[in-house]
C-alpha cells in the first residue's frame, strides 16, 4: 500500500526544513528488512564466537548472559515500553505543527539525559540486579556476573540514546538508519571476540573457573559489547542532520505539553514491569536449571545461556520482517489516528494482520521441523546433546511466532491511539498465565525440560494475550477485518502444517551434523537449510496460491521484481 502524500501531510521543520519524501510500505519493509538481515548474520557470526569463546551452558555462559540480560531488561523497561510507546505518536504530531521541532527537541533532550541518569544508578546497583536475576547459584559465580554487569549496564545509555535518535528517524519515514546501525554493533563485537579467541583461545573446562577471569578478558567480552552499541547509537546523528533536523536542547516549553507523553509512558511503563516479572522468573528457572546440570556434571541440561541463543534464533525471522514490517506500519497508524481516519486506520491494521499471519505461521513451521540443523548451524562449535537441548528451547518458543507477529500490530495501534491504559490491564492476567504456567511445569518436569517449560509458557501467554488485544482493538476502531481474517488465518495455518511436515520428513533423511568436526558439521547445516528453507517456501507458497490466498504473491513480490529489474 502506498500512501500519496496529501497537502495536510506536508510539513516543514524549523526554518522551513522539508520532511523526507514518503515511501511505500513496501518499500520502507524492504529497506529495514536488508539492514537487518544483514545485521542477523553477523548475529549469527557473533553468537558462534561468543559460545566458542565461553560455551553455552556453563558457569562463564551463564554468568554473561544474565549480565547481558540486565541492560537488555532495562531497555525494555526505560526505553522501549516507554520511548517506544509516546515516541512515533508524539513525534509525528509534533512534526505535523509549525513549532513542532522544539517539542521534539525537549522529547530528545529529556530523553537523553533522563536515560544518562538511570544508568548510572544501575550500574551502581549491578550486584542487585545479579542477585535478582539468578537462583542456585554460588558466591563466585555470583562474582563473576556482576564483573561482566559492570561493563554491560552502560549498554543501557546508548540502547536509550539509539531508540530516541531512531525513532526520530521513523517519524521523519527514515528507515533505513535504524535498522543498518546493528551492523555497526555486530562488527565491533565480532571484532572483540576475535581478539579474545586470539589472545585466550577457545572455550576449556578452566574458562568456567570464576578466578580464571581477569580484567582483561572481562573486557574484551563484556566491554567490547558495549563499545558495540554506543557505535551504534551514536551513528544516527549522521542521518539524522543528513536529513535536515539538528536537534538543540530543549529543557522547558508550555504548560502541559507534554501532559500526553507522561500519561502513555506512565501506563506503558507499567505493562513493560509486568512483562518484565516474567523475564525474571525465566531467568531465575533457566540459571536453576543450569546450576543443577553443572551439579550433575551433566552439560545437556539447558540454562539460561541456553534460552538466550534460542531466543535469539526464534527472533531472526521476526526481527528480518515482521518488526520491519511493524516499524513502518507504527508511523501510518499514528498519521491515520492523528487525523481521526479511523476508516484507513482498519485497512492498515486488517493490512498488518495478514501479512504477519501469513509470514508469522511459515517461521514457525521451518523453526520446529528444523530446529535442530538451525542451532547446529548458529552454534557449530557445540556438543550434539547441546545442541538438541536448545533446539527443544527453540521449538517451544516457535509455536508462539504467529501471535507475537499479531501482538506488535495491537500494541502498535494502542500507542497510535495513546491508549496505553489498556496495555497495562491487559498484560495482568498475561502475565500470571505465563509465571504460573512455568512454575507449574517446573514443578512436573525433569529439569532437563526446565527451560524448554519457560518458553512454553511464554508462546501459551502470547496466545492469550493476542485474544485478550485483539478484542481490545476491535472496540476501538470499530471492527478487525472479521470476514476475511479467520478463513486467510485458517488456510494459512492448514499450508504451514503441511510445510513443515514435507521439512521435519526430508531432514529425516539428513546425515547427523555432529562430532569433532566442526567444518563438516557446518556444510551439513548449511546445505540442509539452503535446501530445505526453499523448499519448504516454495511448498507453503503453493499451497496458498491453491488455497487462494492473495498475500502469497505479496510476500514474493519484492524479490520477483528485483530478479526482474536484474534479468533485464
Amino acid at each position: 500500500m502506498t500512501d500519496a502524500p496529501r497537502p495536510s501531510d506536508d510539513v516543514s521543520g524549523e526554518g522551513g526544513e522539508p520532511m523526507p519524501p514518503r515511501k511505500s510500505l513496501r518499500r520502507n519493509t524492504m529497506v529495514m528488512a536488508s539492514g537487518t538481515l544483514v545485521s542477523r548474520g553477523l548475529g549469527f557470526i557473533r553468537n558462534a564466537m561468543l559460545a566458542a569463546a565461553i560455551g553455552a551452558t556453563g558457569i562463564a555462559a551463564n554468568s554473561y548472559d544474565v549480565a547481558n540480560k540486565i541492560p537488555n531488561t532495562l531497555y525494555a523497561i526505560v526505553a522501549a515500553g516507554v520511548l517506544n510507546a509516546v515516541l512515533v505518536p508524539q513525534i509525528v504530531r509534533a512534526f505535523r505543527r509549525a513549532d513542532g521541532k522544539r517539542t521534539v527537541d525537549r522529547i530528545v533532550t529529556l530523553g537523553v539525559f533522563g536515560s544518562l541518569a538511570i544508568t548510572l544508578v544501575f550500574t551502581l546497583a549491578a550486584p542487585v540486579f545479579v542477585g535478582i536475576y539468578t537462583q542456585g547459584w554460588g558466591a563466585e559465580q555470583r562474582d563473576l556476573a556482576t564483573a561482566f554487569a559492570f561493563w554491560c549496564i552502560p549498554q543501557l545509555f546508548f540502547y536509550s540514546v539509539y531508540t530516541i535518535l531512531g525513532q526520530v528517524l521513523n517519524a521523519r519515514e527514515q528507515f533505513g538508519p535504524y535498522m543498518w546501525a546493528p551492523v555497526l554493533n555486530n562488527v565491533v563485537s565480532v571484532a572483540g571476540l576475535a581478539a579474545f579467541l586470539a589472545l585466550y583461545g577457545g572455550y576449556r573446562p578452566e574458562i568456567d573457573q570464576p578466578d580464571w577471569w581477569t580484567p582483561g578478558s572481562t573486557w574484551l567480552i563484556a566491554g567490547t559489547a558495549t563499545l558495540g552499541i554506543a557505535a551504534q547509537a551514536l551513528i544516527l546523528v549522521w542521518p539524522l542532520m543528513r536529513g535536515g533536523y539538528r536537534w538543540r536542547p530543549v529543557w522547558r516549553g508550555p504548560k502541559g505539553e507534554l501532559s500526553g507523553v507522561t500519561t502513555v509512558a506512565g501506563w506503558a511503563l507499567g505493562a513493560v514491569l509486568l512483562d518484565q516479572v516474567g523475564v525474571i522468573a525465566v531467568t531465575r528457572v533457566a540459571s536453576e536449571a543450569g546450576a543443577v546440570g553443572h551439579d550433575l556434571g551433566d552439560a545437556s541440561i539447558a540454562g539460561n545461556a541456553a534460552y538466550f541463543n534460542a531466543m535469539m534464533l526464534y527472533l531472526l525471522p521476526h526481527s528480518l520482517i515482521i518488526v520491519s514490517l511493524l516499524t513502518a506500519l507504527a508511523t501510518t497508524m499514528s498519521r491515520h489516528a492523528a487525523a481521526q481516519d479511523m476508516a484507513a486506520l482498519r485497512a492498515t491494521v486488517a493490512r498488518g494482520m495478514r501479512i504477519v499471519t501469513v509470514f508469522g505461521l511459515w517461521s514457525t513451521a521451518v523453526l520446529v521441523a528444523l530446529a535442530p540443523m538451525i542451532v547446529r548451524l548458529a552454534l557449530p562449535t557445540v556438543p550434539a546433546d547441546v545442541v538438541q537441548s536448545i533446539a527443544y528451547v527453540l521449538m517451544a518458543l516457535a509455536v508462539g511466532g504467529a501471535p507475537l507477529a499479531l501482538l506488535g500490530v495491537f500494541k502498535n495501534v494502542f500507542f497510535a491511539l495513546e491508549d496505553a491504559k489498556a496495555v497495562f490491564y491487559i498484560q495482568i492476567p498475561v502475565t500470571l498465565v505465563w509465571v504460573l504456567g512455568m512454575l507449574g511445569l517446573q514443578r512436573v518436569l525433569d529439569p532437563y525440560w526446565w527451560t524448554a517449560g519457560t518458553a512454553l509458557a511464554l508462546s501459551l501467554a502470547n496466545v492469550v494475550c493476542v485474544v485478550l488485544r485483539g478484542v481490545g482493538v476491535r472496540r476501538r476502531i470499530g471492527g478487525l477485518d472479521g470476514r476475511r481474517y479467520p478463513a486467510l488465518a485458517a488456510r494459512a495455518l492448514l499450508a504451514a502444517l503441511v510445510s513443515g511436515a514435507v521439512g521435519w520428513a526430508l531432514l529425516r533423511l539428513v546425515p547427523e551434523a555432529g562430532g569433532d568436526d566442526v567444518l563438516h558439521s557446518l556444510m551439513v547445516a548449511g546445505v540442509s537449510l539452503a535446501v530445505l528453507v526453499p523448499v519448504m517456501g516454495l511448498v507453503y507458497w503453493a499451497l496458498l496460491r491453491l488455497l487462494r490466498v492473495p498475500e502469497a504473491n505479496e510476500l514474493v513480490a519484492p524479490v520477483v521484481s528485483r530478479l526482474r529489474r536484474r534479468v533485464r
